[in-house]
């Protein structure tokens, strides 16, 4: 599968690395067609990888992936292009996180709005899902890091292309027991408002490998 992703941050870099060596081909997205952690990446990744503009990846892509921060999200997605993001899936893992310069975490939006949200509505014929932004990176790519079973979310409006998320993320090993669908696009509020809990869990445990585990009765 031909797989763009928009954003050569370390989420992106490490989603990208993870999917090439399942076998798919990608195009990494940046501001500019020669970005130097694009080039570099696509340097090491070998024939089936590649960089390329936001517009670039998002047109390479089957599917695309956001994998920049929440704040610039809609901005990297309008360089992308509204033509090459239609009837694509569109995996947002992105987080509104806004830091003072005192160091101190808020969310814009928040509460009554969301980045996945806001992406659905400016890409209407985009089909998007959240997924995979209420853990760390490494947990993305490879769940056997952590021991027993534990938990991802998505969210959207689609439930084909939630399904076809879904099975993606089994390549990256997630049962799809253990995805929990949280609904319509409006989930995106509830996974993207754990990010402030998960930072002090961050914090408290000194290291970003861990996650959430949701224990019911039968």
């Amino acid at each position: 599968m031909r797989i763009g992703i928009i954003g050569t941050g370390t989420v992106g870099q490490t989603l990208a690395s993870k999917l090439v060596s399942l076998g798919h081909e990608v195009t990494l997205g940046s501001r500019t067609k020669d970005n130097e952690k694009g080039s570099a990446w696509a340097a090491a990744a070998g024939p089936h990888g590649h960089c390329g503009t936001f517009a670039d990846a998002a047109d390479f892509g089957e599917v695309v992936i956001n994998a920049t921060g929440g704040t610039v999200a809609l901005a990297a997605l309008r360089a992308a292009g509204a033509e090459r993001l239609a009837g694509k899936l569109l995996i947002d893992v992105s987080n509104p996180l806004v830091f003072s310069p005192e160091g101190e975490l808020t969310l814009d939006p928040v509460n009554t709005d969301s980045v996945g949200e806001r992406i659905q509505r400016e890409f209407p014929t985009a089909r998007v899902v959240k997924a995979l932004n209420t853990m760390n990176v490494a947990v993305m790519v490879d769940p056997a890091v952590l021991p027993g079973e534990h938990n991802l979310f998505v969210a959207g409006n689609d439930d084909a292309a939630k399904a076809e998320a879904v099975a993606l993320l089994g390549e990256f090993g997630w049962p799809a027991e253990w995805i929990i669908d949280l609904g319509d696009i409006t989930g995106a509020r509830a996974t993207e408002m754990m990010m402030p809990f998960w930072l002090r869990l961050y914090r408290h445990f000194g290291t970003g490998e861990f996650n959430y585990s949701f224990k019911r009765n039968a």
